[in-house]
């Protein structure tokens, strides 16, 4: 598992694709934060807090981690070398979770930098500290199982075709229907059940800066579920 790990990670900086989606992660947080006018202007917002880089960074990591992952298993079938990579002496468990935390490894990288916008606006704060520390690392725990599920969908959905454009769309609707989805159907039926078995429910949840193990069982379980509806797929190539 460690030498699919390490090779996913390899081959995502050895092309532009690590580079790129570190860049693009960044850039779009950095220009909708800092530079463009509107809500998500922490300068505009008045407050020393994070809140719009966690209402924004969902819906970018939507399609971002689907453009990493939809390479995992599609581009294998593509060329052929799935068949071999199965003959090779691991189990297909240990190939889905190389390919899957290689993806996540990479994804980590790019929100690493991102603690540089908890250091500016603590110094924003008025006076400097001003701010709920405990919202902001609820929130990026948030993100991180957040991150977990999104990459464990976009690593199913590669294994469904060998057409890289196919498993992005697939995985961009996965992402958005367990994100948002079961919200918007809970508000069309005015149920707070069904919004409990959305992403977001959960995610805004840990932002108040409470980490409650059922929003942890949550994210780990879906995380999971994909991982073994991925595993079973690759056992149906064999």
């Amino acid at each position: 598992m460690l030498a699919i790990l390490r090779k996913e990670i390899n081959s995502f900086f050895a092309s532009p694709i690590g580079y790129l989606v570190i860049a693009i992660f960044l850039l779009l947080n950095g220009l909708f934060l800092w530079v463009f006018k509107g809500e998500f202007n922490v300068l505009d917002y008045g407050f020393a807090d994070l809140s719009a880089f966690f209402m924004l960074a969902p819906w970018i990591l939507m399609f971002l981690i689907p453009a990493v992952t939809m390479r995992s298993f599609s581009d294998e079938k593509k060329q052929g070398t799935l068949e071999l990579l199965l003959t090779k002496p691991i189990s297909p468990l240990k190939i889905v979770l190389g390919k899957y935390f290689g993806a996540f490894v990479l994804i980590l990288i790019a929100l690493i930098p991102t603690f540089l916008y908890v250091y500016t606006v603590y110094q924003l704060g008025n006076p400097v500290g001003n701010m709920d520390m405990g919202s902001t690392w609820g929130s990026y725990f948030g993100l991180l199982f957040l991150v977990a599920a999104y990459t464990a969908m976009g690593v199913f959905s590669s294994t469904i075709s060998n057409n890289q454009v196919v498993a992005f769309i697939i995985s961009v609707f996965l992402c958005l229907l367990f994100f948002i989805g079961f919200e918007g159907i809970a508000d069309f039926t005015s149920s707070n059940l069904i919004e409990k078995f959305g992403m977001s429910y959960h995610f805004k949840s840990m932002g108040r800066g409470v980490i409650d193990t059922r929003n942890v069982i949550y994210f780990l379980s879906i995380a999971v579920v994909f991982i073994v509806f991925t595993k079973l797929n690759l056992s149906t190539d064999k």
